[in-house]
């Protein structure tokens, strides 16, 4: 008997509870394989690719591309026995077709696999385990039936006269009914905008959707008649645009805004001439073991940071209302711009790592962020975070902290600067430092010992290591 089951959107990462289909990697009647990837979801922290669940061939698609789905949620059937008898019709459902039909978690699952059963009685999702066991409600459809416009009665016919009549019909000026038409709301706006009956145009997307090409491609139309000057100096439209804030960018502004209105904020800044730090760096790519590694400042930085968290761990810390847990171990954050918003990743336990590891792992996570590849998992626990405006030729920024964290080193662009080096002004390699911290954890003396700390190791590394370990 053919097997039918839905593939219900998992849980993606700790407290998340939606996710925005981006691309579908399959399509009906595709036969898929066990863990293949067919699905590419975005959620308020990255966009990860879900395997499939089950092997078979691909029944339906329940949501198209740009939908956001609650987990728990169908997203897909897959016919898991298609030699079988022939899949039931994904039209109306009748008793032998949800008969068929398994929905996931109904059979067992193995241990381990997603939906399957975890520690403590909870359920295993692709980041950590979920909470939320039960498939979110979907509302039901609005059908092109229920929403009909009304059938105006016509007028009684014109009475021929002698002289000619222009006989006016009442208009109907009720909307088309939103069933009849499939195009997202960011679309159904530049129609507006563009003035754009969707009513009139052949939809090119999925399902028959109007994409914003089929828009464009009706507005720039040659017109049927020459246009009059009063048309020639309307307005332009599209002056405006509305952007939906959701995906990282929605936790991005949520978990700043809490931050900003939760911690207290401190910033100090410190100007420090890094140029023995600079020629260390020259040093280093010169050796034949780093010869095909990527070194970049921000190494320095990083480095000069764990050495400073270790003489201070107070500063690697966090604030549970009535106790200040100190974490023994840090989480490197670095902050990331990224074509979907602004991400923190972190390189874990990088206290415990040598100079060439930390090297590997920063280049790893950029590549990873560039690659808009970063997983949930690597941008969960981070204890410490560095960003790194110098890349946009800015000095230097009063940075907001991540949520959970005490501070953040801000690390601006590195200039040649005339500076007072051994009694005399020398042109030197000189960047500004800042450190924004949560003020309930960090008084002044012990941010600006931290500070100075930083500033001191890149003064001078090989001095710093020799004089701290």
């Amino acid at each position: 008997m053919t097997r039918v089951k839905e593939f219900n959107l998992p849980d993606l990462g700790e407290g998340l509870t939606e996710g925005e289909i981006l691309k579908w990697l399959v399509q009906v009647g595709d036969t898929i394989e066990l863990n293949q990837p067919i699905v590419e979801v975005e959620t308020a922290k990255a966009a990860v690719e879900i395997p499939a669940k089950w092997a078979g061939q691909v029944a339906k698609i329940f949501h198209p591309e740009g939908t956001t789905v609650e987990v728990g949620a169908p997203i897909i059937a897959i016919d898991t026995d298609p030699g079988g008898a022939p899949a039931p019709s994904t039209g109306a459902p009748s008793a032998a077709a949800l008969a068929a039909v398994d929905i996931a978690g109904d059979a067992p699952v193995e241990p381990g696999m997603i939906g399957g059963p975890a520690p403590g009685g909870r359920t295993a999702v692709l980041v950590g385990y979920g909470p939320k066991t039960a498939a979110a409600k979907r509302r039901p459809r609005t059908t092109a039936s229920a929403t009909a416009a009304p059938v105006l009665p016509k007028p009684p016919a014109t009475p021929v006269a002698p002289a000619p009549v222009v006989v006016v019909e009442p208009v109907d000026r009720t909307p088309p009914a939103r069933g009849n038409v499939l195009a997202k709301p960011p679309v159904r706006k530049l129609a507006r905008d563009l003035g754009v009956d969707l009513a009139e145009i052949t939809g090119t997307g999925p399902n028959g959707s109007i994409s914003r090409d089929d828009v464009l491609s009706v507005s720039s139309a040659p017109a049927a008649a020459p246009v009059s000057p009063a048309a020639a100096q309307a307005p332009r439209v599209g002056r405006e645009e509305r952007i939906p804030v959701k995906g990282v960018r929605k936790l991005t502004a949520e978990n700043m805004v809490a931050s900003a209105f939760t911690a207290p904020h401190v910033t100090e800044f410190l100007t420090v001439d890094v140029t023995r730090s600079m020629k260390a760096l020259e040093r280093l790519k010169a050796k034949r073991d780093w010869r095909d590694v990527r070194v970049s400042p921000l190494l320095m930085v990083a480095k000069a940071a764990l050495v400073a968290l270790k003489r201070y761990p107070m500063v690697n810390s966090t604030w549970q209302g009535s106790e200040i847990l100190v974490k023994h171990y840090v989480n490197l954050g670095i902050a990331a711009a990224t074509e979907r918003g602004l991400i923190v990743p972190n390189i874990k336990d990088a206290d415990a790592l040598t100079t060439r590891e930390l090297a590997d792992g920063l280049n790893d996570l950029v590549a990873t962020a560039r690659e808009g590849k970063t997983s949930p998992a690597a941008m969960s626990g981070g204890t410490f975070t560095i960003t790194s405006v110098g890349v946009f030729g800015v000095d230097t920024g009063t940075p907001i902290l991540p949520p959970g964290e005490s501070a953040i080193l801000v690390f601006g662009a590195i200039r040649d600067t005339p500076w007072v080096h051994k009694g005399k002004i020398k042109i030197r390699q000189v960047t500004t430092l800042g450190l924004s911290f949560d003020h309930r954890i960090i008084d002044g003396e012990l941010g600006s010992k931290f500070l100075r700390d930083v500033g001191a190791f890149l003064e001078d590394p090989e001095g710093s290591l020799l004089a701290w370990s």
